[in-house]
């Protein structure tokens, strides 16, 4: 059984939806946030020592609990337990674009975007400061949307764990960064994506998710 660790508005979201997919048996174990900090409670050091959602606990038929972190981690370790499953296609070049895409989310993507959030809530000049990160922002989104208006997901003609990964930066975007109808293919695949039965299910169990 599958034990997942969800944060309240956060990337963990995106495990649920991924378990929901594949249709692996898990629990959830909900953690609101700090209402003055926004951060994760210290009930979750105790899990793992970083003391972040999200992460997962596996016990398998053997008894063995394995402790997974870390978003990408978890994605390919639930991947390679659903047998490949939501994995790379089989064509070379799909396979790199999931790749790509697979690390994109966080490598590239999300520390703008993150970056935009922390300075905004800085007195005074927070504000200006971060319109000078918003260039950074429509970059990345001009890039998302010339290559979603070439093919209906990340990788190719089929959903895969690549597109999980980059729903929350995604949603974060239309949530603070300025992505709306000027970027209408963008819009359309993360209104498809809502709208998958899998995706509803993971939102009924996690509980609220701003950005959904």
């Amino acid at each position: 059984m599958i034990v997942v660790h969800h944060l309240e508005n956060s990337r963990s979201q995106r495990i649920l939806w991924m378990l929901e997919e594949l249709g692996l048996p898990y629990e959830i174990r909900r953690y609101d946030r700090d209402k003055e900090t926004m951060l994760a409670p210290p009930e979750l050091r105790a899990v793992h020592p970083l003391g972040k959602s999200p992460v997962i606990e596996d016990l398998d038929a053997a008894g063995t609990t394995r402790t997974v972190a870390e978003t990408g981690a978890i994605v390919e370790y639930l991947v390679e337990k659903a047998d490949g499953r939501l994995g790379p296609p089989a064509h070379r070049d799909a396979a790199l674009r999931y790749r790509f895409w697979l690390h994109y989310a966080e490598g590239s993507m999300m520390p703008p975007l993150l970056l935009k959030l922390v300075i905004a809530r800085i007195p005074v000049l927070g504000g200006q400061v971060a319109k000078r990160i918003q260039p950074m922002i429509d970059r990345h989104l001009d890039y998302v949307e010339s290559e979603l208006a070439q093919r209906p997901w990340f990788a190719g003609d089929a959903m895969t764990a690549a597109d999980i990964m980059m729903s929350f930066p995604l949603e974060a975007a239309r949530s603070r960064g300025g992505l709306d109808g000027s970027r209408p293919a963008t819009i359309a695949w993360l209104d498809k994506v809502h709208a998958r039965p899998a995706y509803q299910a993971a939102l009924a169990k996690g509980g609220p998710y701003a950005y959904a």
